[in-house]
């Protein structure tokens, strides 16, 4: 069986209000939350990215994350790569909204068209080791900069992709330093399934059917 990121939870303080916030942000995202008071403090050392396909798309969801009472962490603007924009959840959460394309060519729909999950990562390479060594299949590969996996098909899917842990701080426009829980679960399938903890100290444990958040 071939292993694989199935589910992604988020675990929040305030559940209603991450309920609230999410349904406002992004109705329907396929991310679970889960209520927890674990101590966490500064960067999480991961972020979840969504894809779009233009500016005005970005300025949609970065706006509509703020209304909901998101803390704008680095304003939607163009940049060499395209067009984004970061916010940080009430709950803590990091989102980057981006696009590849610079100029928008139609108005506005609020499609997402890709999940990814970027883990900050002490060593990507040894990361990286650890994760294909449980079945997990490579589909891109940077060196040690950056290494994405395959991911399931389907509108609910989730891409796995680790990143350097102060490069993803830096492009955050967040301090590098973290202490306590990551507050985040993932779900595997496979040799991926857990109950484990990866070289990062992230959790996964065995996929579990989830509603939307």
């Amino acid at each position: 069986m071939t292993s694989s990121l199935a589910n992604l939870t988020l675990e929040v303080a305030d559940l209603a209000a991450a309920e609230r916030f999410y349904s406002a942000f992004v109705p329907g995202l396929p991310v679970a939350l889960r209520a927890s008071q674990e101590a966490t403090d500064g960067f999480r050392g991961f972020a979840v990215a969504l894809t779009v396909a233009q500016p005005a798309d970005v300025r949609r969801l970065v706006d509509a994350a703020v209304d909901a009472g998101a803390t704008v962490l680095k304003p939607a603007t163009k940049s060499f790569w395209g067009y984004g924009g970061v916010v940080r959840a009430p709950d803590g959460t990091i989102w980057k909204v981006a696009s590849s394309e610079k100029k928008d060519t139609a108005p506005a729909t609020g499609r997402i068209d890709r999940i990814v999950l970027l883990l900050g990562c002490a060593d990507v390479a040894e990361t990286r080791a650890y994760y294909t060594e449980r079945g997990l299949t490579v589909a891109k590969s940077f060196g040690r900069k950056y290494v994405e996996f395959d991911a399931p098909e389907g509108a609910d899917a989730v891409v796995l992709a680790l990143y350097g842990r102060r490069a993803l701080a830096k492009d955050l426009t967040v301090p590098v330093d973290g202490t306590g829980s990551h507050r985040l679960v993932l779900g595997g399938t496979g040799a991926a399934g857990g109950p484990a903890t990866d070289p990062d100290g992230f959790v996964w444990e065995p996929a579990q059917a989830r509603a939307a958040a």
